[in-house]
């Protein structure tokens, strides 16, 4: 565990603060444009999961009557602000935490990656990520359900299989593709079509949602 701690937390902190770099200097308009999860505020929701605790996750969750949709809208709600660049502070101010809720830390991977592609694709911002953390949160991916927030449905029956290393998960007909093409399509995000080939591509790109 806290081999696992010594790699992943760095990593989070690293794309915590490239995340706000990133976003220093966005005008208004680029302000309001969607992420890749319309309809809530994904900058406030990285704010509040900095900031969750074990404990606190616990409160939530039965303040909010066991829903962990209704508990995240809560905490989003707590952690925005009226002015974006002000959510932004925010996110630096958390940025060194090493607060989790009860879930395993290749979440914060998870999270870290595919929440910076949300608000980093639509903008036209390339995001670079270091390539193992990919890996492990692509991996963490395809192993967990979708009702926890991972895409094990998603690719059942299918071969993903990473572009620059082989690295491969799963039987089936073949998704290839880089790592970050693969975790967002994974996560149930959308991807360009010409960035995953083989005869299992259209079926994941079909399903995601």
């Amino acid at each position: 565990m806290r081999r696992l701690a010594a790699e992943v937390w760095p990593v989070v902190h690293a794309e915590r603060d490239r995340l706000a770099d990133d976003l220093a200097d966005l005008t208004e308009e680029q302000w309001r444009t969607p992420s890749l999860c319309p309809g809530w505020d994904v900058l406030a929701h990285l704010v509040h999961t900095a900031r969750t605790t074990r404990l606190s996750f616990a409160r939530d969750m039965v303040m909010a009557r066991g829903s962990f949709d209704r508990a995240n809208d809560r905490g989003i709600t707590r952690q925005q602000h009226a002015e974006p660049r002000d959510t932004l502070a925010s996110l630096r101010a958390a940025s060194a935490l090493t607060r989790t809720p009860p879930a395993n830390l290749a979440t914060r991977l998870v999270e870290a990656i595919v929440h910076g592609e949300d608000i980093r694709r639509p903008l036209g911002i390339d995001g670079v990520y270091p390539h193992p953390a990919t890996i492990a949160a692509l991996g963490y991916q395809v192993r967990t359900p979708v009702s926890f927030g991972g895409g094990r449905e998603r690719v059942s029956g299918l071969k993903l299989v990473e572009a620059s290393s082989g690295t491969s998960w799963g039987d089936g007909p073949e998704v290839v593709g880089p790592a970050l093409d693969l975790l967002l399509a994974v996560s149930g995000r959308p991807v360009a079509a010409a960035r995953l080939t083989g005869d299992g591509a259209p079926r994941l790109l079909g399903g995601v949602a």
